[in-house]
């Protein structure tokens, strides 16, 4: 009978963890920002640093993974003879509780500035609590979003404590965060991922180091896998024939040289005589 009771206590155990709900109290998030006032009770305006801000009820839907992604829409309250400036926060949370992502965007005077996907990081072989995420991506959001707003040389005071405006949203979004109707514990543990593998003793040198200073036996290939093809050989020419010999004089048969007359020394020969 025991263990077939602690096989019904784990099962218990693991249809309550499979079946956790992840939600946005909203009830704590409108007070922690003055209540739902405004917009027939949609949205709740406070001061901060000096400028008004104005936070809608955020808009929540389910995610594959068995968490919730989070929409707020947050205004720069400017008065009522100027057009407000518009941001939203978006947030992605785990089925734990845990935020695993951050994203937000302003739209000031027709400029929309829009901060990269803020992703939690750990470091190797380190575990963080879900709180210590919390903080990381919050604080990484804002200081890219601020880097980016600086850019458009904004001067208004209002405009430029936009950034710490979604920060405050942020923090108050975590805190109203449940899971299953209680708060997201602050210990909530992250899973690190494993250290990489040690390298091997004598492996320090890369294979490209290696096929370097070691010969191939087998000829290199090209990017299509054949290996190139063999450049020919240049085809020698015949040799030139050689120049016809030059006729040699045959001893007793050279050639009759023909001299002027010339007379003998008898004397000259007399006409008729």
């Amino acid at each position: 009978m025991k263990p077939l009771s602690l096989l019904c206590a784990a099962w218990a155990a693991l249809a309550m963890l499979t079946s956790a709900e992840v939600t946005v109290d909203n009830d704590v998030l409108g007070k922690s920002l003055g209540g739902w006032k405004k917009k027939d009770g949609s949205a709740a305006q406070y001061p901060l640093s000096g400028s008004d801000y104005c936070t809608y009820k955020p808009e929540v839907s389910p995610t594959p993974e068995g968490g919730i992604f989070i929409s707020v829409r947050i205004d720069h309250v400017r008065g009522w003879m100027s057009n407000n400036d518009h941001a939203t926060l978006e947030i992605t949370v785990s089925g734990t509780g845990v935020i695993t992502s951050a994203k937000s965007s302003i739209a000031i005077q027709g400029v929309s500035i829009a901060s990269d996907v803020i992703l939690g990081t750990n470091e190797a072989g380190k575990e963080i609590t879900g709180a210590d995420r919390a903080v990381q991506i919050g604080t990484d959001l804002v200081s890219n979003l601020t880097a980016k707003l600086l850019r458009e040389n904004i001067v208004e005071a209002g405009r430029v404590t936009f950034p710490a405006a979604i920060r405050h949203n942020y923090n108050r979004l975590y805190q109203a965060l449940r899971v299953d109707g209680e708060a997201v514990p602050a210990y909530a543990a992250v899973q690190a991922p494993p250290p990489p593998p040690a390298k091997p003793v004598g492996a320090d040198a890369s294979p490209a180091t290696t096929a370097a200073t070691t010969p191939s036996s087998t000829p290199a290939t090209t990017s299509t896998g054949t290996p190139p093809a063999t450049p020919e050989k240049p085809k020698e020419e015949p040799p030139a024939d050689p120049p016809p010999p030059v006729a040699k004089p045959v001893p007793g048969n050279a050639p009759l040289e023909i001299n002027p007359y010339a007379p003998s020394g008898g004397g000259e020969i007399n006409p008729g005589g």
